[in-house]
């Protein structure tokens, strides 16, 4: 199970990398950016390869392929990003997208709502980001944890 799940991602990613490309000129800080994703808080941390593309100059979506404590987790995501004033290269954004999560034969699903911020480095192809992603397990059980935070470090193109 792992290993389609490690085939999906990749092929994602290069369907993302791939895709038809909004530049800067629309206002979209970057067009795709590609790196590390750590979820953390309550309960374990999962670790993996993320990649975010803006579609439009505030629209993007994110994939993330997650690995830690014996759990696999496939997700994707909408978010709107904002520009913050006077604050050059910040930004916040909010989004929510469906989470597989896969665990010795067991397959579940859960909804990440997130809000955060988002720092590109000005001139250079960096961009880190910190967002409150509570979980919602929907099944096979229910469960809601507000405590889990999302770090991302990525490499823009």
């Amino acid at each position: 199970m792992k290993t389609r799940a490690l085939i999906f991602s990749l092929f994602l990613i290069l369907n993302v990398l791939t895709a038809s490309k909004v530049n800067a000129q629309n206002g979209a800080p970057y067009n795709t950016a590609f790196g590390l994703f750590l979820d953390l808080g309550n309960g374990g941390t999962y670790v993996g390869p993320h990649v975010k593309h803006f579609f439009t100059a505030n629209d993007a979506g994110q994939a993330m392929v997650l690995f830690g404590d014996g759990l696999t987790i496939l997700g994707a995501e909408y978010s709107y990003n904002q520009a913050i004033p006077n604050a050059s290269g910040l930004m916040w954004n909010i989004g929510v997208g469906p989470q597989v999560l896969f665990s010795d034969g067991e397959t579940g699903f859960a909804i990440r709502p997130q809000v955060g911020l988002e720092f590109k480095v000005p001139q250079a192809p960096i961009s880190v980001g910190f967002d409150w992603r509570p979980y919602w397990l929907v099944s096979p059980d229910s469960e809601f944890e507000a405590g889990r935070f999302g770090l991302t470090f990525k490499y823009t193109l």
